[in-house]
């Protein structure tokens, strides 16, 4: 009978640990990916001296540690898992202390599923996991003296060094007593990953479930950008304004929407803003620091020429297990040709003259990034869109009027703009590249609206009555 409850026991840690590792491996998959960008564990013995002193320095130490392997596709679970099934198994070991087999697997499959729930929480971090497992260790070890006096003068003297190593085992922030996944989110802090790996093909494919979330469309709207086709794309679904399109930068919000609204500025040219973005993400993330934000300020840093300031973040990054390659290759003097390529590239977009670079200003921000680099076409698409979503056609035709492209979209602003002015001819079409059968779609469009969901037209209208 021992022996084959034994076996249960040894059954339940299989299939536990292996739940948790399908969970976080397919069905959340970006939930760690995330955990380790807002993480850096650097190898320098004056760096781990200064970071990790005072109570919890042990754990935040070990979790630093562990989390910079989430990097490594299926490691990440993996090691969660491990966590996992590890408190499970020493709760149902302290709990065989006092109880039967049966009462001691359901106390420990309850710390297991309560330890699981916590985990997928959003702003959880593997710290109080470790904890956790520490501090049941502690108590099982306590209980291993086999003299009863020694027992409970043990467990006084380990937990007690525990909460000097360990610190708490909870945060009101980033350590709740409960959690709940929300497939949603991870989804949408998926796309963060992959628009910073640029991965455009696996942004669109990733946001086309949430396109009702500002974050989502914001992301697919990036992602056409960056294909060339934004103004195609851009009323293939419904639209929530300029705010999908460039979000606010601002204290008030979070590290990851701060982070993201910077995405879109460095792609399109402004390194102030996007510098802005990643400064404002770091401050605001849970440690304070991370390799996402680091890495990206020292893009946007090389990008604006600024090699002293990018040089700091890359010594920080060169002692990295995971991102000290790229670091080094990147330092000035190591870059290869196709590196200079892109930097120089990128340099020639950067505005020429001095003006107040902030995103609750985005017209004149891209207006003077095409001012220093007529040829910056993702620029003049986000100036163009922007207009549009913008209602304001007037200045969406001083720059289209310039160099007219065969857009369905644009075909149609244009249309309605002509229209207003009654110059609906002929000859005023033909300049813009506006056939006459447009004008008689334009014309079943106002007959029947609902059949036109997907144009400009129907934005247009829906954003007009609600003024």
């Amino acid at each position: 009978m021992k022996g084959k409850t034994n076996h249960i026991g040894h059954i339940a840690a299989a299939l536990a640990f292996l739940a948790a590792f399908a969970f976080f491996q397919i069905g959340y998959p970006y939930h760690l990916v995330r955990r380790e960008q807002m993480t850096l564990f650097v190898f320098d013995w004056d760096y781990i001296l200064q970071t990790y002193r005072g109570a919890g320095w042990l754990a935040r130490f070990c979790t630093d540690f562990l989390e910079q392997f989430f990097h490594l596709p299926a490691v990440g679970p993996l090691v969660v898992a491990l966590l996992l099934t590890g408190i499970g198994t020493v709760a149902y070991r302290i709990a065989r202390h006092f109880l039967g087999r049966w009462p001691s697997l359901a106390i420990g499959a309850a710390f297991y599923i309560w330890s699981f729930f916590r985990e997928t929480g959003n702003l959880y971090i593997t710290q109080y996991t470790v904890v956790m497992l520490a501090y049941l260790s502690l108590v099982l070890l306590a209980l291993r003296f086999k003299r009863a006096w020694m027992k409970p003068v043990a467990a006084v003297v380990l937990l007690a060094a525990g909460a000097w190593a360990l610190g708490a085992p909870f945060h009101k922030y980033y350590g709740k007593p409960w959690g709940h996944p929300r497939f949603n989110y991870d989804r949408v802090i998926g796309l963060d990953a992959e628009v910073a790996r640029e991965r455009w093909d696996k942004v669109i494919k990733l946001s086309e479930k949430d396109l009702y979330m500002t974050e989502a469309s914001y992301c697919y709207n990036l992602a056409h950008a960056m294909k060339g086709d934004m103004s195609q794309a851009l009323f293939e679904h419904s639209q929530n304004g300029v705010a999908g399109l460039l979000i606010r930068i601002s204290t008030d919000r979070s590290a990851f929407s701060d982070c993201l609204a910077g995405e879109a500025w460095f792609q399109v040219g402004d390194m102030t803003i996007a510098e802005q973005g990643a400064i404002i993400a770091l401050q605001a993330s849970p440690k304070h620091t991370g390799a996402r934000y680091l890495v990206r300020l020292a893009r946007v840093n090389l990008a604006s020429g600024e090699d002293a300031a990018a040089q700091k973040y890359l010594d920080l990054l060169s002692k990295t297990l995971f991102y000290g390659k790229w670091a080094r290759s990147m330092m000035p003097g190591c870059q290869d040709e196709a590196t200079r390529a892109d930097l120089a590239e990128r340099r020639a977009r950067l505005a020429q003259r001095d003006f107040v670079h902030h995103s609750d200003y985005p017209r004149d921000v891209l207006v003077n990034l095409l001012d220093a680099d007529p040829d910056n076409k993702v620029a003049r698409e986000y100036l163009r869109c922007y207009d549009l979503m913008n209602l304001d056609l007037d200045h969406f035709m001083e720059d289209y009027a310039l160099s007219p492209d065969p857009s369905p979209v644009y075909h149609q602003a244009a249309l309605i703009w002509l229209s207003v002015k009654s110059e609906l001819t002929e000859q005023v079409l033909s300049r813009y590249g506006i056939a006459m059968e447009e004008v008689d779609r334009m014309g079943r469009f106002f007959r029947n609206p609902s059949r036109y969901k997907n144009t400009y037209w129907y934005y247009y209208m829906q954003a007009t009555e609600t003024e």
